[in-house]
């Protein structure tokens, strides 16, 4: 017999949203380290905002901001507006950030006005550093192999905002500048200030900044992330600062080692390796004028090899952050947003990476545990 196409609504109904989500979904695993990490942030939450005593109307709870924050880059969500929409029908999206089914869903307009705090009070990276605790706890950290590497990362900003900064440009921005000699030095974006133009490789020269990040070799999890502005040093400058981070955290008596490509083969970097007491795995670039930086009794040992393997690892959580992420073209500006932003994807990536190592070792049979 043919079923009746309608609906028949109750009157009331009884559910909660933790017996809706499956019991084996990823996010169950990810929410209860994000909810760990976020535990340990009471503190910080407590200097964000003014006590309890002094009154005023509560705010939207940090922890659902950050949760929901996650949850746009994990579901690729492309606008906060948008995931508020979905968060009213999405009860997967509800239970993640702890709304009930009957709460009200906050506007769009809170995250711009939480950025600035979550910025000043470098929120989102103690988030991420939280998160790699948990990650250390597990022995899922290598603590002395790393490897480096940076990726362009496109300005929300148009070729016609780079204008003079004399102010000169009589005619306004016509969109052909054949025959316009135009610099980072004569130039700045009157959209996005910090953006630089800069080219690499065969692309075209557009606005844009630099993402960087570190890598232990074990599992590929990014133990340091930041962005700067775009040009020919920044990657090994920034490399230097996140390399010196990381070996205050090496337990004495480890040997360090750095993968990188070759663009990191020039002498004053391997130099900086050195006094860092770091051995320099970096590929040789031997087409270089005065051929490579990295000494030959280096590049023939076993764990250099292993290293020049172990280095390709760092491409896939760019390519991530760009293809799930939204590091392919941001949708903030300003250099500290950017970096913001970069460093919450990277926790992301680093969550779900966690979350299949987890998987991973579930399966792995009792007697090799």
């Amino acid at each position: 017999m043919r079923g009746s196409d309608t609906v028949h609504e109750q009157l009331f109904s009884f559910s909660r949203l933790e017996d809706l989500i499956p019991a084996t979904h990823p996010l169950r695993v990810i929410r209860k380290w994000v909810n760990d990490a976020l535990g340990d942030m009471n503190g910080l939450f407590d200097q964000m905002y003014a006590a309890d005593h002094k009154g005023g109307r509560p705010s939207i709870a940090p922890e659902k901001l950050m949760r929901a924050m996650l949850l746009q880059v994990f579901y690729s969500v492309r606008s906060e507006r948008q995931l508020m929409e979905q968060v009213r029908y999405n009860m997967l999206f509800r239970w993640f950030i702890g709304l009930a089914m009957d709460d009200r869903v906050w506007d769009a307009s809170v995250f711009s006005k939480n950025r600035e705090r979550f910025i000043e009070h470098e929120a989102i990276v103690e988030l991420f550093n939280r998160t790699l605790a948990t990650a250390r706890e597990r022995g899922w950290l290598s603590e002395e192999h790393f490897s480096v590497d940076g990726t362009l990362i496109q300005a929300w900003a148009g070729q016609k905002s780079f204008r003079r900064k004399d102010g000169s440009d009589a005619d306004g921005p016509s969109g052909d500048f054949r025959g316009d000699k135009r610099s980072n030095d004569t130039h700045a974006s009157s959209t996005d200030p910090d953006a630089r133009l800069f080219r690499k490789g065969n692309t075209g020269a557009e606005l844009r900044y630099m993402g960087h990040a570190m890598i232990e070799n074990r599992n590929a999890l990014v133990v340091n992330a930041l962005v700067s502005t775009a040009d020919g040093f920044a990657e090994r400058e920034a490399a230097k600062g996140m390399l010196a981070d990381a070996v205050q955290c090496v337990p004495e008596g480890k040997t360090v080692t750095l993968g990188a490509d070759k663009g990191y083969d020039v002498k004053e970097f391997v130099l900086a390796c050195q006094r860092l007491g770091v051995t320099p795995h970096i590929a040789r670039n031997i087409e270089h004028q005065g051929g490579s930086a990295v000494p030959e009794a280096i590049a023939a040992t076993e764990s250099y090899a292993i290293s020049q393997q172990k280095r390709k690892r760092i491409e896939p959580v760019f390519g991530w952050g760009k293809l799930i992420g939204p590091l392919r073209q941001v949708m903030v500006r300003g250099l500290e947003r950017v970096d913001q932003l970069h460093v919450l994807t990277m926790t992301a990536f680093n969550l779900t990476r966690m979350r299949t190592l987890d998987r991973l070792a579930a399966q792995v049979r009792p007697e090799f545990v």
